[in-house]
Order: C-alpha cells, then sequence, then structure tokens
C-alpha cells in the first residue's frame, strides 16, 4: 500500500481546497492558486451529466429550462449534495492534472472545514474528497486556515483574533499556541446578507429580486457604516402587484439599513467571543488587532463598524477571498505543523 502511495505521489500534485459555500478555490503545491471559481454545478437532470460547473453554471442561475437544474450543492459551509459536490471536485482535481499530463490523479488534499462542524458533516467532507480521487485527506479549521495565510504567528504564545467572513458561515477564532482557545461558527455571512436585500426590496418597493442581483447590489453600493461619497444604483426585478419588469434606484443607505441586523449579529457574536476569551490573550488583541478574511470582508466599512463597537483595532487581510486556501497551501510545505493543527479524522477510532 506504501509503495502504491509513493508511485501516486510522485505523479499527483498536492493540493489544499477551500471548498466554500460561495466560491471553491484550489491550491497546488509549487504553483500557487489555479482554481478559484463559484461553487455552482448545472446538472441536466434527463441524462444526469453535467453541463457546467464554476463560472459559466453560475451564469445559468435563475435562468435554466426545466430539465436543466445549475445548484450550489453546500449550504452554510455544509455539503448539501453528496453526489454533486464529488462531481464538482472531481472536475476541479481532473482540471489540475490534465494541465500536467496525469493519467489518474490521486493527490494528498488539504481541505478547510468551519470549525463547528458535527462527526457526520466532518465525515461526509472526508468521504466526497476521497471519492473525488484524494490518497490521503486533511482537514483543518478554517479560522486556522485564514491566519496561517495572512501569516499570523499562530505558533507563538500571542493571541491572534480572526473573523472570517465567507459565503455561508462566519467564523470567529482566537488562536494562540498553534491551537485555537475560543472560537464559534457562525452561518450567517454573505449570502444572509443578499437576502436581507432582497427581502427589502419585496417589503419596499414590492419587487421580486433574483438573488444574483442582490449580490450585485451588494457590491456595488453595500457598507456596513455610512460612506464619505453616497452611491447609487438601479435595482431591477418583477413587480409583485402588476407581475411585469420594473426599475426602481436605491442609495447605500437603504442597502446599508437592509443588512444592518446580520451585521450586527456577526458583531455581538465577536464580542462574546471576546467576553470567553482569557484576559491575557484579550490584552494581545487588543493591541494586535482583529483580522478580517473571507469574501466578505471586503464589505465596505465592516472593519470600521467592528473597530467602533468593539474598541479594538481590525484591519482587512490582503486579498481577503484567498487566505483559507493561501493557509491550506503554505501547509502543503510544513508538515509540522500540518500534523499539529490537523483536526482528528472522523475515519479514526476514537
Amino acid at each position: 500500500m506504501s509503495v502504491l502511495k509513493n508511485i501516486f505521489g510522485r505523479v499527483s500534485r498536492d493540493i489544499g481546497v477551500d471548498l466554500g459555500t460561495a466560491n471553491t478555490l484550489i491550491y497546488v503545491k509549487d504553483r500557487g492558486i489555479v482554481i478559484n471559481e463559484p461553487s455552482v454545478v448545472a446538472v441536466n437532470t434527463r441524462t444526469d451529466q453535467i453541463v457546467a460547473v464554476g463560472r459559466e453554471a453560475e451564469r445559468m442561475i435563475g435562468k435554466t429550462p426545466p430539465h436543466i437544474v445549475a445548484t450550489r450543492p453546500l449550504v452554510d459551509g455544509i455539503i448539501s449534495d453528496f453526489e454533486v459536490t464529488e462531481k464538482m471536485l472531481t472536475y476541479f482535481i481532473d482540471r489540475v492534472h490534465r494541465e500536467a499530463f496525469t493519467l489518474l490523479p490521486r493527490p494528498r488534499v488539504i481541505i478547510a472545514i468551519p470549525t463547528e462542524i458535527t462527526e457526520v458533516e466532518k465525515k461526509a467532507v472526508e468521504d466526497v474528497v476521497r471519492s473525488a480521487g484524494a490518497r490521503s485527506v486533511y482537514l483543518i479549521e478554517e479560522p486556522m486556515a485564514a491566519a496561517i495565510g495572512t501569516r499570523l504567528p499562530v505558533q507563538e504564545p500571542t493571541a491572534s483574533m480572526v473573523v472570517d467572513i465567507g459565503g455561508g458561515t462566519t467564523e470567529i477564532a482566537v488562536i494562540s499556541l498553534g491551537g485555537i482557545v475560543t472560537a464559534k461558527s457562525l452561518r450567517l455571512a454573505g449570502d444572509e446578507l443578499n437576502q436581507n436585500i432582497v427581502q427589502y426590496a419585496r417589503e419596499q418597493f414590492n419587487l421580486l429580486l433574483g438573488e444574483r442581483v442582490a449580490e450585485d447590489i451588494k457590491i456595488q453600493i453595500g457598507s456596513a457604516s455610512p460612506l464619505a461619497t453616497p452611491l447609487e444604483t438601479t435595482m431591477r426585478g418583477r413587480d409583485l402587484v402588476s407581475g411585469l419588469p420594473k426599475e426602481v434606484v436605491v442609495n447605500d443607505t437603504q442597502i446599508r439599513q437592509s443588512m444592518t441586523r446580520s451585521v450586527k449579529t456577526i458583531i455581538d457574536h465577536i464580542k462574546d467571543i471576546l467576553e470567553i476569551t482569557p484576559p491575557e490573550l484579550v490584552a494581545d488583541i487588543y493591541e494586535r488587532g482583529i483580522v478580517l478574511t473571507g469574501g466578505s470582508a471586503l464589505l465596505r466599512n465592516i472593519s470600521v463598524a467592528i473597530a467602533e463597537a468593539t474598541q479594538i483595532p481590525v484591519r482587512v487581510a490582503d486579498d481577503p477571498l484567498t487566505c483559507v486556501v493561501r493557509g491550506t497551501g503554505l501547509l502543503l510545505d510544513n508538515p509540522e505543523l500540518l500534523k499539529e493543527i490537523v483536526v482528528s479524522s472522523a475515519q479514526e477510532p476514537r
């Protein structure tokens, strides 16, 4: 068996995976990030064949005929459709190895998971990665991967606080000496903010919005606290009264108002974690600040809103969307640290 693993090891490329609700990113050893695509799969229900994966499939959401279904196989950071997730991962792993002319890819895979994941959910992640062709799977917690990707000193006896705001989950963690001291996994993030905008359009304008349109509005004018320069954009959807297309102009104040409750919930949970963190570590956090990672950390002024509420300096990491996958990539080259922080496998006997 070990001989086979050695052979596969020579012909396969070890990879790090950030299997996110909104986006899947893959880091290949010695090559960097090679895949950054939406976690969307379009399937033809008549033939059970994959029509498109990633960006191409995302463009199909809400625009397909009845026999083609474009879905997100992950909900709130958890695999909701095992078969479709397996097909998506297999497609991405094959694509990575196709470029390297590998006939039978069997890579070693490091994959990030939410902190408060159940044993059943953990096993689902391992099974889907193995089914997609991995010869061995290493699970690490998302905030730890994000901290490593941001090059925070995770092994030192000082506190690093990371808030990873993704598409489906917000991971809040305080890290010290290579371990997570206090953490919270919140199933509220970018997707929830999109839903807030959809709900606001329905209640205020009797307008039915698509989720893609809501996300575009959030990206164009969304913010967590008042902006120096006001912004506005058009909101297009279907009038719920007449059933006809309708367009209204909205500004940043209205969109911020629609998302206020969700942003406040995230901030309240950050405060809760600070309250249960040992005082020595809180002193470190006060001095070193909080680091925001994840795609939703790009929401305008989110760092300002958190800093005002906690009275602690807050900064957004460089390229926050790729922090988690960069962390898995750095661990591919650091087996000692990987051994220290890897999460116990659901397959291992207890």
